[in-house]
């Protein structure tokens, strides 16, 4: 199949306004419940390509011909594992000792070295 043909090819608009966004597929306005976000992707030579992905518990009705790409959240346990797997636990032990945020009560420093671990996933 041709994927530049024009009948495979509908219109989008997206309004986003902060986390927020409006979507239209050839001029129908999709309930933004029914999505839990969306991606678009653009290379040389071929049209924009968008990517709707559905809420969990989202009831989404569609009618009509389109081109279906069904987006899939990534398991996060194989990065996550390699992510912990890098950790140097005395430079863990000693930066959450060192935070300031670090409590005194109970759980208080599993609590900071989870906040710590999440710090360095960011890049923080």
């Amino acid at each position: 199949m041709d994927q530049n043909n024009d009948e495979n090819l509908h219109s989008v608009r997206i309004t986003a306004r902060g986390a927020k966004a409006a979507i239209e597929i050839d001029g129908q306005r999709v309930d933004p419940g029914a999505l839990s976000g969306y991606t678009v992707s653009h290379r040389e030579g071929e049209p924009p390509q968008v990517v709707l992905y559905s809420g969990d518990h989202a009831e989404t009705a569609f009618e009509g011909l389109a081109r279906l790409a069904v987006g899939d959240v990534p398991d996060p346990g194989p990065a996550a594992a390699v992510f912990l797997s890098a950790i140097d636990a005395e430079e863990l032990e000693r930066t959450t000792l060192a935070r300031p945020d670090l409590g005194t009560g109970p759980q208080s420093l599993t609590q900071a070295m989870l906040t710590q671990l999440v710090e360095w996933a960011r890049g923080v």
